[in-house]
């Protein structure tokens, strides 16, 4: 058997979708483990992008067992919308289950999320008003409604009116919103869940099945570690743990059932919404990389945040997670930058040196980068299918990041294909007597 877990080693979208579909050929079982459409991955294939916020990337192979597990929060008229507009271009979703103890967004959820970044004003986290938090914090509060609520009208109605009785002070803005109307909202609901009843399934059950029998299960993370609840840059965080360790409550399954874990980053960083970012540029550099790069978010369309990358930080997500090995995304965006910048350290403005992440935020938000310069690489390399085939300055960047990392490179993109990528080292190797 092998589970392995695919994080974030950054801020989020660093192509973790991607590279889920790429392991996924070789797996059994994909499930996403945390999160909600909030989420945003994309894949490019034979020309076609497909964009997915609930779905779990492995569902372009056909036949793949696809699950949305119990720790991801589930808008169902999004997921709804992601199956049909799927389905119109040939997907077959028979393989897609959503577990029966995954915890419902509700519309509710969705004003509050909103309400709430308005009243911070300038103080705002920069959610995707998707209305996550407010869903999870219901969970916590076992105020939430489950999916497999939406297949029993008086209990689904009863958990409404319990969950919205102490939110009414917060709603009276929207006490005459046609969509917060209790009878609406439960037959809407219970609609959603006539549509899908079919793929509503025990999917703790299906890891373990699929685990005892031998098979290959991906564990799909969404967001990133720098914004774990518990670990990232509080409170500018999301609402869930994309940490590998999640992957366990999230799914259903033991840690001894996780055998490897993968994270994402991309050579250089970015980030979306506010909090600390040391490493960012906020010049025609930054401009030049976002606009190279695409960095615009999937879910929101927001302009990302743009920076060198930080190998303070992904240390510190390599031990987080025990990563044991790094997919590096998005190289040949930094083609003829000369020359390269790897964050090493962070300086205090009274001096004190950080070659370890700190803990208190307050030092996070006044650090400033240092940087190791490395030497820039010319020409495209989306054509690059060796590690050999890389300019030796590339290659350099690849070294640095994985010495400065502590977790050794697997993978590398070198554009937005899905064949535009380079196995590396033991990787590589495997791949050639797998084929």
């Amino acid at each position: 058997m092998a589970g392995i877990v695919i994080v974030g080693a950054q801020w989020g979208d660093e192509g973790k979708g991607k590279v889920v579909d790429l392991l996924a050929e070789q797996a059994d079982l994909v499930i996403r483990f945390q999160g909600g459409n909030n989420a945003g991955h994309t894949i490019v294939r034979d020309g076609e992008t497909f964009k997915f916020h609930l779905i779990p990337s492995g569902i372009l192979h056909a036949g793949k067992i696809c699950a949305i597990g119990n720790g991801v929060v589930v808008d169902p008229e999004i997921l709804i919308g992601e199956i049909e507009g799927l389905r119109r271009r040939g997907i077959d979703m028979s393989g897609l289950r959503v577990s029966a103890n995954a915890h419902l967004i509700m519309p509710y959820h969705v004003k509050l999320d909103t309400e709430g970044e308005l009243r911070l004003g300038k103080l705002e986290i920069g959610t995707t008003r998707r209305g996550i938090g407010p869903c999870y914090a219901d969970k916590a509060a076992r105020l939430g409604i489950r999916v497999q609520d939406l297949l029993d009208e008086k209990i689904l109605r009863t958990k409404i009116m319990a969950a919205m009785e102490p939110k009414q002070q917060m709603l009276r803005p929207y006490v005459k919103d046609p969509d917060l109307d209790l009878h609406t909202m439960t037959e809407t609901y219970l609609s959603y869940g006539h549509r899908l009843e079919s793929h509503i399934a025990d999917t703790a059950k299906l890891c373990w099945e699929t685990l005892d029998g031998g098979g290959t299960t991906l564990f799909e993370g969404a967001q990133a570690t720098m914004l774990d609840l518990d670990h990232g840059t509080y409170p500018f965080v999301t609402s869930s743990n994309p940490v590998a360790g999640a992957a366990c409550v999230g799914a259903g399954v033991g840690p001894h059932d996780i055998d490897e874990v993968w994270g994402v980053a991309k050579a250089y960083a970015t980030r979306v919404g506010a909090g600390p970012f040391p490493t960012e540029l906020e010049d025609d550099l930054g401009d030049l990389i976002r606009e190279r790069g695409g960095e615009r978010g999937t879910t929101t369309g927001r302009d990302r945040r743009t920076g060198w990358i930080d190998l303070v930080a992904l240390r510190y997500a390599v031990r987080l997670n025990t990563m044991d090995a790094l997919a590096i995304t998005k190289l040949d965006v930094l083609s003829g930058i000369d020359p390269l910048r790897v964050c090493v350290r962070y300086r205090h403005p009274e001096g004190a040196v950080f070659d370890e992440f700190p803990y208190h935020q307050t030092i996070l938000h006044t650090a400033t980068a240092e940087y190791e310069e490395l030497p820039g690489f010319e020409g495209e390399i989306g054509d690059c299918r060796r590690e050999s085939d890389l300019p030796r300055e590339a290659r350099g960047m690849l070294e640095a990041i994985a010495d400065g990392a502590g977790a050794p490179v697997r993978l590398v993109g070198v554009g937005p294909g899905r064949d535009q990528v380079i196995w590396m080292g033991e990787e590589a190797e495997h791949r050639l007597r797998a084929a």
